[in-house]
């Protein structure tokens, strides 16, 4: 499966360029599917609808179907985490999966930069960031894209994963 990472700190300007980018490439007529990592707790499920009931009730798994999606909870309890590894064997086969986040995985990124953020890049320390994403000129060792060059960036990264 052909894997490109979205990496940044906290509003660098990450969750913009993945939309962006899902939308430039499958614009060009690839499929793509996405994982957002989550520092923090979240629920896509509400209190008092039926699946959330089956969830506290303690199923480990609630699938929520309709004729325009579907959606599979699975209640983790008291296991850790799941790698990114295993949470991509889940995914249906699609032509590039694209990762917000995981910017401690060794797959390739680019790093999305904001100077106002104040935030060091990540990028001279990690070989894994094939190139930065920047709302300023920078002189590094790769690649540097201005943050809004979604047609831009979408080349390198398909040009990266061989699309």
């Amino acid at each position: 499966m052909r894997l490109y990472g979205v990496t940044g700190w906290k509003n660098a300007g990450k969750t913009g360029l993945m939309e962006r980018l899902v939308a430039e490439i499958t614009g060009r007529g690839y499929t793509v599917s996405t994982v957002k990592h989550a520092h923090h707790t979240f629920d896509v499920d509400h209190s008092g609808k039926d699946s959330h009931r089956h969830r506290v009730a303690g199923a480990r798994e609630v699938m929520l179907a309709s004729r325009n999606r579907f959606a599979l909870m699975h209640e983790l309890r008291e296991t850790g985490e799941p790698s990114l590894e295993l949470l991509l064997q889940k995914l249906s086969p699609v032509d590039l999966v694209l990762v917000e986040g995981y910017k401690r995985d060794r797959h390739p990124k680019i790093e999305a930069f904001r100077a106002e953020t104040g935030n060091a890049l990540i990028a001279p320390g990690d070989p894994t960031i094939r190139a930065v994403a920047s709302d300023v000129a920078l002189d590094l060792d790769r690649p540097v894209f201005d943050l809004n060059d979604t047609m831009g960036i979408a080349d390198f990264i398909l040009a990266e994963v061989g699309l």
